[in-house]
C-alpha cells in the first residue's frame, strides 16, 4: 500500500464544501414547508414576527415554527432581530420566497430533487444496466418541480423578449399562424403564447398522459382553451398542419431521436416558418460548466434527461448541457441551414433555427 500524505487544510475546507451540500439538502425540505404552510407569505406580509406570531398567522404549532425560523435565519433565508425575538423577509428574499408570480420563486423546484432521492432504486438499476428511465417512471413530483422551476421565468421572458429577438415572429403572431409547442409539459409556454397572441391557434404535444391533463387544466384557467389545444402523442408522430411557429421548450434534449424529431418539425413548418429551441444554458466545453448551474444541470441529466432519452430509444443522448455547437450541429442534420443565438439567461439559451 502506498501512503499520502494529507492537507489537513484541503481537508478541511473540503469537508465544510461538503456540509454545506448536506446542508442545503435539509434546507431544501424546510423552503418547501415553509411554501405550503404559507410561513414565508405571512412574513412577508406582517413585516417582522415572533414565532408565536407567526404559528398564529398560519394555524400552525409554535414549537415546530420555532426551530423552522430559527434554520431559516441560520442560512440567511429570513432576517433574525435578536433584540426584538422576530422574523423578517428582506424584499430580496420575499421575491425569491413568498411571491408566487416572481420570475425568481422557487420553492416548488424543491420537488425535483425529492423525485430524484425517491427514484434512487431506479437509478441505482439503469447506472449499472444502462437501461432508459422514462419521464412517466418518475415520482409524479419531478413534473411539478420541472413546471415550476422554468415557469416563471418563461412568463418573465418569452412573450416579452425570446419571441421579439425571433425574425418576424412576432408580426406573423399577430396575424395569425398555427404554432406547436413540442414536448408541451403542463402547457405554461403554450398558455402565454395564446393569452398574447389571440389571433394564433396552438396546438401542445407530449407524450405523458399527466402532463397533458395539467395543460389542459391550465388552458380551461387561462381562458385560453378554445384556441390553445393538447395532444398525447410523440414528437415525431403529431400531424404536419403547416405551422409558422414550432417551439421546443428545454425539451428536445430529452428525446431519444433530437434529429428525427428536428427533421418532423422541418416537414411541419410553412416554408418562412421558424423553430425556437430553448434550451439549458451550457458552454461547448466541460471546463466552462464548473459552476452551480453546471453542477445543478448534470445531476439532473444523469437521473432525468439522460434517463429518459435513453429509455425513449437513445439515438442521440445530447444530455442537459449540450451546448450551442452541439446544438448548431443538430439542427443543421436535421436540414436547418440557418441557426443563430438570440438570447440568454443564467438557465437557458435560446436559438432561432430556419431552412
Amino acid at each position: 500500500m502506498t501512503t499520502t500524505t494529507v492537507d489537513e487544510t484541503a481537508l478541511n475546507a473540503f469537508v465544510l464544501r461538503a456540509v454545506d451540500h448536506l446542508g442545503a439538502g435539509y434546507l431544501g425540505v424546510m423552503v418547501s414547508l415553509g411554501a405550503r404552510l404559507g410561513l414565508y407569505r405571512a412574513l412577508a406580509e406582517a413585516g417582522p414576527l415572533t414565532s408565536q406570531q407567526l404559528a398564529d398567522r398560519t394555524d400552525c404549532a409554535e414549537r415546530y415554527v420555532r426551530d423552522w425560523a430559527s434554520s431559516q435565519a441560520a442560512a440567511g433565508y429570513v432576517a433574525y432581530d435578536a433584540e426584538a425575538g422576530t422574523f423578517a423577509l428582506t424584499p430580496e428574499q420575499a421575491l425569491v420566497l413568498a411571491d408566487e408570480d416572481s420570475p425568481v420563486y422557487l420553492p416548488p423546484a424543491w420537488n425535483t430533487p425529492a423525485a430524484m432521492w425517491s427514484d434512487e432504486a431506479r437509478a441505482l438499476h439503469a447506472f449499472r444496466t444502462g437501461e432508459g428511465i422514462a419521464w412517466g417512471d418518475h415520482d409524479p413530483r419531478l413534473a411539478h418541480g420541472t413546471a415550476a422551476f422554468y415557469r416563471n421565468g418563461y412568463r418573465a421572458s418569452l412573450v416579452s423578449q425570446w419571441l421579439p429577438a425571433l425574425d418576424g415572429v412576432v408580426a406573423a403572431l399577430e396575424r395569425g399562424i398555427a404554432v406547436a409547442d413540442v414536448g408541451v409539459g403542463h402547457g405554461h409556454t403554450t398558455v402565454l403564447m395564446a393569452q398574447a397572441f389571440p389571433n394564433s391557434r396552438f396546438h401542445g404535444f407530449d407524450t405523458h398522459a399527466p402532463s397533458i391533463a395539467e395543460a389542459r387544466r391550465n388552458a380551461r384557467e387561462g381562458g385560453v382553451d378554445d384556441r390553445a389545444v393538447f395532444e398525447q402523442v410523440s414528437a415525431k408522430d403529431y400531424a404536419a398542419a403547416g405551422f409558422g411557429l414550432i417551439c421546443f421548450f428545454d425539451a428536445l434534449h430529452d428525446m431519444g431521436d433530437p434529429v428525427g424529431v428536428l427533421r418532423h418539425a422541418a416537414a411541419a413548418l410553412t416554408p418562412d416558418g421558424t423553430v425556437l429551441l430553448v434550451e439549458p444554458n451550457a458552454a461547448d466545453r466541460l471546463e466552462d460548466n464548473l459552476h452551480i448551474v453546471g453542477q445543478t444541470y448534470y445531476a439532473a441529466s444523469s437521473m432525468i434527461c439522460t434517463a429518459h432519452s435513453i429509455a425513449d430509444g437513445g439515438e442521440l443522448v445530447l444530455g442537459a448541457q449540450a451546448g450551442p455547437a452541439r446544438l448548431t450541429e443538430v439542427l443543421n442534420q436535421a436540414g436547418f441551414s440557418r441557426v443563430r443565438v438570440v438570447a440568454e439567461t443564467p438557465f437557458n439559451l435560446i436559438l432561432e433555427a430556419k431552412r
